[in-house]
């Protein structure tokens, strides 16, 4: 939500109650008499073709037009005042009448608009009517210009039609802070920050500056108050911005700010939340009064980092769909489910979300706010720059979406393009910035741009970048896709890894993976990050964000019609490598927890000798089977400990993980489970329970356990269901025909499933029986509880009892890094051929030398050095024999190997200044990774290669290194 207002002083109603839908183009449906008594009663959000949610490609989602209509009578009192309309968003455009008058309409398909419909309503106690018309065609084209919409793309723009947002209806005085939809009423709203931060000392200047319009007959006079509030609703500030006049038609931006202490900043898993009331009064009364929620935080981006709250942060999350979709829901969910969602990206060790092409609704953004994870917000794209028309469309929806969000702490970055855009461009997109969100500490940039003079990040999709200068982190890395259900090719139902159909004719093993390796790709992939992260010299990487978190209903590449790259499965249910990411990823830079996990289960048929992988953080890994030793496993990429031949029995597999001193500090384990005997049933809801509003959700978890209660592991049981009392059944979803949405009868996977239940307007007793041939039947009851609704609207919203969670504590004051190695500058360098070896090392990736003699690098002063770090030309399909004197003592011969950006050589340590690379004969080009056959832009999987003769060596940079420690 924008704001919750104060109801003396202005209202501001939950909107989503109340509504009737048709699919079709009834004639006549914007009339006020048009007859929709038989149209389908829903409460918003709702798409009108979410039944398809899963059960249908993306591209096969149904469209067309439908209709929302409804009757409502506004609050008591609201004669004379002004009335305004809240979409957060429509899909793709709606017309929207009351009491049959055309009042306006929206078609970007993203952006919450606002409409004033003061002179169309009819006060209390005459009913009104509201009649939206929408319209999701793919091929949508704006209406005065013709121009197609770049996002509205059946490649990742999921298209849940209608109205899937939240709708909200404003009363205020004619004299009142305005809405921040710039769209329709070109209002900016009200605008909270803060400057001057002393972390350490808990102190900050908390400004606030509110639009405010007078559209009354007369002038008026009136002081700007602001009160700072605490979670628990403590007061923690108050001060004013001084007496102001506003003359009828006129304008003016109030401000006030003051220096505030104690203050809690919002952080990484702390999402700790401030309300800031901002209040018109006159003549000792409040006229208008708006509240705001929000949190406050300090950030940085330079010298290659990124620091929040003063502390250097790599950051660490998943490239997201926009729509963060559910099976048989699509998008729109309540509140408290979007806190679930998004708050496991968190517990899997996350930081950040990049909400991919389009930017998030409202509840997503807020969610982020409450479970303390940061967020890149795009605006609208595709995968390429834009001109024309349609460049005009991504800068309109880039100033409504950072209007709109500016106040959302969690909001670090917006990114103005899924790809390069030219730097004029980008000039545009800072200069919205700068405008609307000029001190929201927010960075703005794009894809790529890597050596761009305007952008304040950059970073490729899928290759590993690094900076001195502005923060470089990778967008979408480690694309392979796995079901849930393939632990393993030991475990029912025996899939043998990488087996599948083809993709665009190719061979596609890397999109049909069994948990175990799809696990072990993502460490392998995280690797390359974690090397190079900060603390390891002056050129570092900023991180990156795996595509995807939880599994989408958008452009897939393996066996199913939806992608399964996510590190949950479309219910959430968390596959291995969620818990693989727990482990790398429990820290700001450094693992600041240790962690352990084990790959898969211990449930295995008698006679099965398998490898075993632990996935940890420890210095060692050592494996024990019944409470015996199997030794050591071989370590490789940091995390992953190998344990190759492990022949299993019965009981308890554990591995405990030791530090460089041999001290244990971390343990993980799996048990064999019995026989399955039973089904049993868990269930989930937002704190006030399950609310009788026809929109709110139970997720309920089934598993199928042994005697004792444990979960069965490679159970794949039927179970059937059976729903009583006043609820609609949403399912779940499973492998299976048409992935078995809707179904009643779908199996558990792994021995678990999900299924959801949704709420109907009437409160009671609702009962859930599972049942399963050979099992125990499991019965679970539930009270929905009445909301109250007052003619079409609510004062009761469901986001209203979210709490920020704290779960991580404050940032904290230490360090968040050890320093590993010292970067030894380079002084000058010289080449026998190619072009000017500067370019070598100019902290530009944009640039390169390359030749086929050596090339010879003076160092700032003498040093010891200990490792070369370098980044070849073709790094990932070339490798390159070279010869390494340091002084003309030779301290490394071989072959840099192939990689996703960077490799390091160990050096023999010699004193000396003068570095000599001297290319050897016979290079090889051949891609070590295979195809990557999915992208749109095949430009984005290029690395160089074809830019290098035969023979010739290509450095894009190298870097130089001696111990932290001498």
């Amino acid at each position: 939500m924008i704001a919750a207002d104060v109801p003396a002083a202005r209202e501001a109603l939950d909107f989503n109650p109340g509504w009737r839908l048709h699919v079709g183009d009834p004639a006549g449906a914007q009339e006020t008499r048009f007859d929709d008594a038989g149209w389908k009663p829903v409460t918003l959000p709702r798409a009108w073709n979410e039944d398809e949610a899963f059960k249908k490609d993306i591209k096969d989602l149904s469209t067309g037009i439908a209709w929302y209509r409804k009757t409502f009578v506004l609050p008591a009192g609201s004669g004379g005042r002004k009335v305004f309309l809240e979409f957060e968003g429509v899909r793709q455009a709606a017309e929207v009448w009351i009491n049959g008058k055309l009042v306006g309409g929206h078609e970007n398909g993203i952006n919450a608009f606002g409409l004033d419909v003061t002179e169309q309503v009819r006060p209390a106690p005459e009913a009104n009517v509201i009649a939206v018309r929408t319209d999701n065609a793919w091929d949508y084209r704006e209406r005065l210009s013709g121009a197609r919409y770049q996002w509205s793309d059946k490649n990742f723009n999921a298209n849940y039609g209608g109205i899937p947002k939240n709708v909200r209806l404003h009363v205020t005085d004619r004299v009142y802070q305005t809405l921040p939809l710039y769209s329709h009423l070109g209002s900016t709203g009200v605008y909270v920050y803060a400057t001057d931060f002393d972390v350490a000392a808990r102190v900050a200047t908390i400004h606030a500056e509110s639009e405010i319009r007078n559209e009354a007959t007369a002038a008026r006079t009136f002081v700007y108050r602001v009160k700072v509030a605490d979670r628990d609703g403590r007061t923690v500030a108050e001060f004013d911005g001084g007496r102001y006049t506003i003359a009828p038609r006129e304008s003016v931006t109030a401000r006030a700010s003051a220096r505030v202490k104690e203050l809690n900043f919002w952080s990484w898993g702390y999402g700790y939340l401030y309300t800031v009331t901002t209040s018109l009064e006159s003549e000792g009364q409040v006229f208008d009064s708006v509240v705001t929620r929000t949190g406050f935080r300090k950030t940085e981006f330079g010298q290659g980092v990124v620091k929040l709250n003063d502390r250097v942060i790599q950051l660490k999350g998943y490239a997201q769909r926009t729509s963060n979709e559910w099976p048989a829901l699509g998008m729109s969910v309540p509140p408290w489910l979007s806190d679930y969602s998004n708050g496991l990206m968190v517990e899997s060790g996350a930081n950040l979300v990049r909400w991919m092409h389009i930017a998030p609704w409202k509840q997503d953004v807020e969610s982020c706010d409450r479970v303390g994870l940061m967020q890149m917000l795009p605006a609208g794209d595709s995968e390429r720059d834009a001109q024309g028309r349609q460049w005009v469309q991504r800068q309109e929806v880039m100033r409504d979406a950072i209007i709109y969000n500016r106040n959302n702490p969690s909001v670090l970055v917006y990114e103005s393009g899924n790809n390069g855009i030219s730097e004029a461009h980008m000039a545009d997109m800072k200069a919205i910035r700068d405008r609307f969100d000029p001190h929201g500490g927010r960075a703005i940039g794009s894809r790529d741009m890597l050596d761009s003079h305007v952008t304040e990040y950059g970073g490729e999709m899928l290759y590993v970048n690094k900076s001195a200068r502005q923060p470089m982190w990778q967008t979408e890395y480690s694309r392979d896709e796995g079901l849930r259900k393939y632990w393993d090719e030991f475990s029912p139902p025996y899939h043998k890894d990488g087996e599948g159909p083809p993709y665009r004719d190719a061979p596609a093993p890397t999109y049909n993976r069994n948990q175990d390796t799809h696990a072990i790709e993502n460490v392998v992939r995280w690797y390359d990050f974690w090397r190079e992260r900060p603390g390891t010299g002056t050129r570092v990487n900023s991180g990156g964000v795996n595509i995807i978190f939880s599994d989408t209903n958008t452009h897939y590449r393996g066996a199913e019609n939806y992608r399964r790259s996510g590190e949950v499965d479309a219910m959430r249910i968390a596959k291995d490598g969620f818990f693989a990411h727990q482990v790398m990823w429990d820290g700001w830079v450094d693992v600041e927890t240790p962690r352990a996990h084990i790959l898969g289960h211990w449930n295995y048929a008698a006679g099965v000798t398998k490898p075993v992988t632990v996935v940890s953080s420890a210095e060692s890994v050592e494996l024990f089977l019944n409470g015996k030793s199997l030794g050591r496993g071989a370590q490789s990429t940091r995390f992953l400990f190998t344990f190759p031949s492990v022949a299993w029995q019965p009981g308890t597999l554990s591995a405990v993980g030791y530090d460089a001193k041999g001290a244990k500090i971390c343990e993980a384990s799996h048990v064999t489970a019995g026989e399955p005997r039973a089904l049993k049933l868990t269930i989930q809801n937002g704190p006030d329970g399950l609310r009788a509003d026809a929109a709110d959700v139970a997720l309920v978890q089934v598993e199928v356990v042994d005697a004792q209660g444990r979960r069965c592991p490679t159970a794949l049981n039927l179970v059937d269901f059976e729903l009583s009392g006043p609820a609609e059944w949403r399912g779940g979803i499973a492998q299976g025909p048409d992935n078995f949405i809707l179904s009643r009868s779908l199996p558990v996977e792994c021995g678990v499933n999900r299924v959801l239940v949704r709420s109907t307007l009437q409160a009671g007793k609702i009962v859930l029986t599972a049942n399963a041939q050979g099992l125990a039947s499991a019965k679970i009851e539930l009270d929905s509880q009445a909301v109250e609704t007052t003619d079409g609207w609510s004062r009761n919203p469901s986001a209203a009892a979210l709490a920020g969670r704290l779960g991580r504590g404050p940032t904290p004051g230490t360090t968040s890094f050890k320093v590993t190695r010292k970067a030894v500058a380079v002084a000058k360098a010289s080449a026998l051929d190619g072009g000017d070896p500067a370019l070598a090392f100019d902290d530009n990736e944009e640039t390169a030398w390359s030749g086929k003699k050596a090339v010879t690098f003076e160092l700032s002063r003498v040093a010891l050095l200990s490792e070369i770090t370098l980044k070849t030309a073709g790094f990932r399909a070339r490798s390159y024999p070279i010869r390494i004197t340091v002084d003309g003592v030779e301290v490394f011969r071989g072959v840099t190997a192939r990689s996703l950006g960077y490799v390091t050589l160990p050096l023999k340590p010699v004193d000396g200044r003068v570095v000599r690379i001297e290319p050897l004969a016979g290079s090889e080009a051949r891609d070590a990774f295979g195809g990557i056959t999915e992208l749109v832009d095949q430009k984005n999987a290029t690395t160089g290669e074809q830019n290098v003769g035969a023979g010739a060596l290509g450095i894009i940079e190298i870097e130089f290194y001696e111990p932290a420690e001498l």
